[in-house]
């Protein structure tokens, strides 16, 4: 009798679920018939209409068509106009430049910038042409770049010392430079970092924050440059024929310039000899080729001229020390 009881309550509840589900099915299906029905509606409307249907849309809408075709119109000048504008930009800043006697990397660099420029004006007066509240877009930018600029500090300061670089100009490329830890031939010159080449061919790519807040270097700005070179001789050597066989040297050499004059100084009396400093001038380029030529003839000058050039010497006394016995 229970059990009777319970099945005819579960079928009882069963019912108006399932009832409900049809219910909602049936709206459903009738929803999409209505949809089908509007849109066989329409294209029967636009076939019997044919030509007229959208003569009619035309009527209506017409003004927003001319309006759209305009825009798209204008904003292709725009484009057109900002490539024509970066082209002229890119002679200019070569031109300009070029008068200043600048080098390629601030060209390229100066360029770079003024193009950027350029095309964020277009895409602002495009997206005026197309309605867009250009001032929220530049809130929304310059919200946008605060963010990244915060996230990203440490590359926009090597962004900062590279304009700086370029702008002050404390080498070209060519350079010889040494700042810090990092010395070398500069090869290339960004906005990020400092490409350089080693004297034995190494790459070396140097931030320019690190570049730009270390003291710069400059071994190739200069047209010309002072070369010191120390040699000894011995004590018992005249000292007069020593300057005089120096000088011998340095005047015979092409490379080194006669205003100033070269010099021979005793710069030290050591413990074993008499140090001469060799100074002479000459351009930047012939430095190292003046160096060593210079360096290779110091020996056979002092020979030809009876000098020595002394080996370290020691005087050592023994105190107490015992006596030699006779005979021994």
């Amino acid at each position: 009798m229970h059990l009777y009881t319970l099945i005819a309550a579960a079928a009882e509840a069963v019912q108006p679920a399932a009832e409900t589900a049809s219910e909602t099915a049936q709206q459903k299906k009738s929803i999409i018939e209505s949809h089908l029905n509007e849109a066989d509606s329409v294209v029967r409307q636009i076939h019997e209409q044919g030509p007229g249907f959208f003569a009619d849309l035309w009527d209506k809408h017409s003004d927003d068509v001319i309006r759209f075709v305009k825009i798209l119109i204008l904003a292709l000048i725009v484009v057109v106009a900002a490539k024509l504008i970066s082209m002229a930009a890119r002679k200019v800043v070569a031109r300009f430049f070029k008068k200043l006697e600048g080098d390629e990397s601030l060209t390229h660099a100066t360029y770079t910038i003024v193009r950027t420029l350029i095309w964020v004006i277009a895409m602002l007066v495009i997206l005026d042409l197309f309605g867009f509240n250009t001032a929220s877009f530049l809130t929304v930018l310059g919200a946008a770049g605060l963010a990244i600029g915060l996230a990203m500090k440490d590359s926009l300061s090597n962004i900062a010392a590279g304009i700086m670089l370029l702008i002050l100009r404390p080498y070209k490329l060519g350079d010889y430079i040494d700042c810090g830890s990092v010395s070398g031939t500069i090869q290339q010159m960004g906005l990020f970092s400092t490409v350089l080449k080693t004297p034995d061919g190494l790459f070396v790519s140097a931030p320019n924050s690190v570049v730009f807040g270390t003291p710069i270097k400059n071994y190739s700005r200069n047209p010309t440059r002072r070369s010191d070179i120390t040699v000894g001789i011995a004590y018992a050597d005249s000292l007069a024929v020593a300057v005089q066989a120096m000088k011998d040297i340095m005047s015979h050499e092409e490379m080194v310039l006669k205003d100033p004059a070269p010099e021979v100084l005793v710069s030290e009396l050591a413990d074993s000899s008499v140090q001469l400093t060799l100074r002479y001038w000459t351009a930047t380029e012939n430095y190292w080729p003046a160096y060593w030529s210079i360096k290779s003839q110091l020996k056979p000058a002092i020979e030809a001229a009876g000098l020595n050039i002394p080996f370290p010497q020691r005087i050592i006394t023994f105190v107490n020390a015992p006596a030699e016995k006779p005979g021994a």
